[in-house]
């Protein structure tokens, strides 16, 4: 049996979060030309040469290994693995000057993610998570934070206004009311927080596979859960709604709040 997370996956990540990095550190805070896509999210070259540039690198690696990419498409894309890239997830943050961003790296087997890697090129942290290992920052072991109720907990989404409508917002809205502290902003950077045991909850809807494969390995190695909004485990298939807690007993209140108020 095909083993799922190999030390030579695990260089690669390292290898292709390097290469991202050095990348989007020579465009942030430069003036460089912004692109609308057809979604109207905004894209630069930054984005774009960081993602060729890690392609390149797991074409040179593993020649058979699937890619699924936010700027360049994707490739081989039923493969046993495959690897799953955002370059810059918070480009808006990185346009803005605001190292609020980071570059996802997710390695998937059999559609389920089983490597992840949340990179800040500019505070040099780099989350790394895997089956079967314990999740680290630069190195070092991450765990979450035990949390006793919802009334306790620190609740971040990105963009609340712009990913809730309908049942969902209501959803939220009653889940936001019923924790202690609530954000907005963030983006990959409040899952890679809760990994590191310093907020509780991250719920989000309308995601894709490269902005939420690589977060699963993270935050799973540390501790905590993350599913669906009905707790089903994300894969390559899953409709971008996302609960992140803690622990199990967290998750299941949130997903409680946004279905009918618990």
């Amino acid at each position: 049996m095909t083993e799922p997370v190999t030390a030579a996956h695990l260089a690669l990540a390292e290898s292709l979060a390097d290469a991202a990095g050095a990348v989007v550190r020579r465009y942030f805070r430069q003036k460089i030309a912004v692109d609308d896509k057809s979604d109207l999210t905004p894209v630069t070259v930054a984005d774009r040469e960081a993602e060729a540039t890690m392609r390149r690198l797991i074409e040179e690696r593993f020649p058979t290994h699937g890619i699924i990419g936010e700027e360049h498409g994707r490739l081989r894309a039923d493969a046993e693995h495959a690897w799953v890239l955002d370059p810059i997830d918070g480009t808006k943050s990185f346009i803005s000057g605001i190292p609020l961003f980071g570059t996802l790296i997710a390695l998937t087997h059999r559609g389920r993610p089983v490597l992840g890697v949340i990179d800040q090129p500019i505070l040099r942290e780099r989350w790394l998570g895997a089956v079967g290992r314990a999740s680290t920052l630069n190195g070092a072991p991450v765990r979450t934070r035990p949390c006793p109720s919802l009334a306790a907990a620190t609740l971040f989404c990105t963009a609340p206004d712009a990913m809730f409508r309908g049942d969902e917002a209501d959803g939220f809205a009653r889940l936001r009311s019923a924790v202690k502290l609530a954000r907005s902003g963030a983006d990959c950077y409040a899952y890679a927080q809760l990994a590191s045991g310093f907020i509780d909850l991250v719920v989000e809807a309308g995601l894709k596979p490269y902005d939420y494969c690589a977060l699963v390995p993270v935050i799973e190695g540390a501790g905590g859960v993350i599913t669906d909004w009905q707790g089903r485990a994300l894969d390559l298939r899953s409709d971008g709604r996302v609960v992140a807690a803690g622990d199990a007993k967290l998750a299941a209140a949130a997903r409680a709040k946004l279905a009918d108020g618990g």
